[in-house]
């Protein structure tokens, strides 16, 4: 049996014709930059959220640089990320100018570790970034009464949560703005890059989106220097078309996890722990063991693709070297790099398929 680790071609088939209707009415109206469905996508994704303001920009890194930015984080200012993260977390950071100041992982749900956070903030920090890892939403109650004590920014990184929840809130509307990304094999995937950002404060929504646009407001009218970070038009109609549907593949996602966790329970391998009164949209479904190589190598001779997210913890990244640090700086992620495995799911994925690779593992 071949099991890919993702299929976004079985995705495309399930609502072809919803995705065909949207491209082509997209090169109809030659609605490539700018247009209607840019707006229509803005306020449907703020609706889903229930958030007052949604800016679509280029991509999810831009994202967060670009609410960065808005928010006055410069160079000489600190922001605090999570050890383990797409580096995105951290470059957009070091791109304005700030140091990404890392805080390790707590054991169970492999976001930002609340009772280490304070050690972290200087008076030079400014602003948290944490990161719903896999889609796992981070403590975010402990995260913003520490951000409240000490007057910092919270910046959610939602790239892998798209409709997660902790307490009945959903991520993306708890910090002071939210990223999102929108690429290809996200929860909520466009067929190129694409981001987001999301707030409710009406003055970060327009400077973000003025930076965003050549820091116009108004074409021609350059208020400030800003940049060329806009959502085309064809990813716009793509998500826009995909929206509705993303409820059902988020519960099937969550069945199939279910699954998955019910057939290990005896495995000898560490499943997902889905945080107390949250919602867990499994962006990816990830497992550890110490014989992590062994197992990937022999999934792979049966035909089942998986991956690694992610191979090498932040600070260990060959990017932040001069900064030395050392394996007991963050010993969870350290530990934790060398014995994760993304197994395969995404919502069309079989329960045939989920029997097969558990007893491949088994």
């Amino acid at each position: 049996m071949k099991i890919p680790f993702v299929d976004l071609y079985a995705q495309y088939l399930s609502i072809k014709s919803d995705i065909d209707e949207a491209i082509g009415t997209t090169i109809r109206n030659s609605a490539y930059i700018g247009g209607q469905a840019i707006k229509d996508f803005e306020q449907a994704f703020a609706a889903y959220l229930g958030i007052g303001h949604v800016v679509a920009c280029a991509n999810g890194t831009d994202s967060i640089e670009i609410l960065l930015k808005s928010y006055g984080i410069k160079e000489g200012d600190e922001v605090i990320v999570p050890a383990i993260s797409w580096i995105s977390s951290s470059e957009a950071v070091s791109s304005v100018g700030a140091t990404p100041v890392f805080v390790d992982i707590d054991r169970d749900h492999f976001t930002i570790d609340p009772l280490l956070l304070e050690k972290a903030i200087t008076p030079k920090t400014k602003a948290i970034i944490p990161v719903h890892l896999y889609g796992q939403p981070a403590d975010m109650p402990a995260i913003m009464s520490i951000a409240g004590k000490h007057g910092l920014i919270v910046i959610e990184d939602c790239a892998q949560s798209h409709g997660a929840k902790i307490g009945g809130r959903t991520i993306g509307t708890i910090g002071h703005a939210a990223s999102f990304s929108f690429y290809p094999g996200k929860n909520l995937g466009a067929y190129g890059d694409a981001g987001a950002m999301a707030t409710n404060d009406a003055a970060i929504a327009e400077k973000a989106r003025m930076i965003a646009q050549h820091g116009q407001k108004g074409k021609h009218n350059h208020l400030i220097e800003g940049r060329n970070s806009r959502l085309d038009g064809l990813q716009a109609a793509i998500l826009l078309a995909k929206l509705p549907h993303l409820e059902k593949w988020t519960e099937a996602r969550i069945a199939l996890a279910g699954l998955y966790s019910k057939l290990l329970k005896d495995a000898g391998v560490d499943v997902p722990i889905v945080r107390k009164d949250a919602r867990h949209v499994f962006h990816l479904y990830v497992i550890r063991t110490d014989r992590r190589d062994q197992l990937q190598q022999q999934l792979s001779a049966a035909g089942v693709e998986t991956a690694i997210h992610y191979p090498t913890a932040l600070p260990f990244l060959p990017c932040y070297r001069q900064r030395q640090f050392r394996c007991e700086d963050f010993p969870v992620a350290y530990a934790y790099q060398s014995t994760i495995l993304s197994l395969p799911l995404f919502p069309e994925l079989r329960e045939e398929s989920v029997k097969y690779v558990t007893s491949l593992i088994k």
